[in-house]
């Protein structure tokens, strides 16, 4: 979830304009912001849920595969409730250190009730760090809430050291016809059911909608890789588990 002042070119946003939630691009991040504030508290255990119990595990092996090691320094955006960041900790240990950041504050209210880490409000395409300082940079599922991916990769650049690893985690639209309906059934039919169930806040079941909207209308992979090389990385690729788990990595 990021925002800048100036409106991104549309060959540079993640996805289009979804008129079923906000009329203009410069209204995207209020809406993205303002539904995060409000379904912080219900988003750990509507997770939970929907990936019945194997979030965290998966969330761990992709960082692991990415090269995440024990005493690396991590910066992990859009950080929400602290998902990924929780795992990444788990890995780098005593010796390391996780820093998240988000432009909620609901997120990051709900993040400080479980996470020993560093928070930091502030936007991805705005990173308020030095160049240079961190091993790796996470984005967990949130490239899709991101304005503008040109200066989103090369603001995760500016601050990793060289060699310095930036491992997204996203999920892929499958290229079959039954397999991507099930995938919007699951997200979009089912999500806002659990959620009028489990939650108890009333923008929960826009949350899981939103969420499907975005992923089917997300810039293809290819895209996502040609803006990671252009910001300069090297040895960008696309990971796909079960089909559905993306898993983006590239270096400095």
């Amino acid at each position: 979830m990021t925002h800048t002042s100036e409106e991104p070119a549309p060959s540079k946003r993640p996805h289009p304009v979804l008129r079923a939630y906000y009329e203009r691009e410069g209204e995207r991040q209020v809406f993205v912001r303002r539904l995060f504030d409000e379904t912080a508290a219900d988003y750990d255990h509507i997770e939970r849920v929907m990936s019945l119990g194997t979030g965290s595990w998966y969330r761990r092996q992709a960082l692991l595969r990415a090269g995440l090691e024990p005493g690396m320094r991590v910066l992990d955006v859009a950080v929400g409730t602290g998902l990924v960041a929780r795992e990444a900790l788990a890995v780098v240990g005593a010796s390391g250190l996780v820093v998240g950041l988000d432009p909620s504050a609901g997120m990051l209210r709900q993040a400080r009730t479980a996470l020993p880490a560093p928070l930091v409000q502030g936007f991805g395409e705005r990173l308020p760090f030095a160049e240079g300082r961190f091993d790796m940079v996470t984005l967990g599922y949130a490239l899709r809430h991101v304005s503008d991916l040109d200066r989103l990769f090369r603001e995760f650049r500016r601050v990793l050291r060289p060699g310095g690893i930036v491992c997204m985690l996203e999920i892929a639209l499958p290229e079959r016809a039954m397999s991507r309906s099930l995938l919007k059934w699951y997200i979009r039919g089912l999500g806002p059911l659990l959620s009028r169930i489990v939650a108890r806040t009333p923008q929960a079941p826009t949350l899981y909608r939103y969420f499907w909207d975005t992923i089917e209308t997300c810039v293809p992979p290819a895209r996502v890789l040609e803006a990671l090389r252009e910001a300069g990385f090297g040895e960008a690729k696309q990971r796909v588990d079960a089909r559905i788990f993306a898993e983006y990595t590239a270096r400095r």
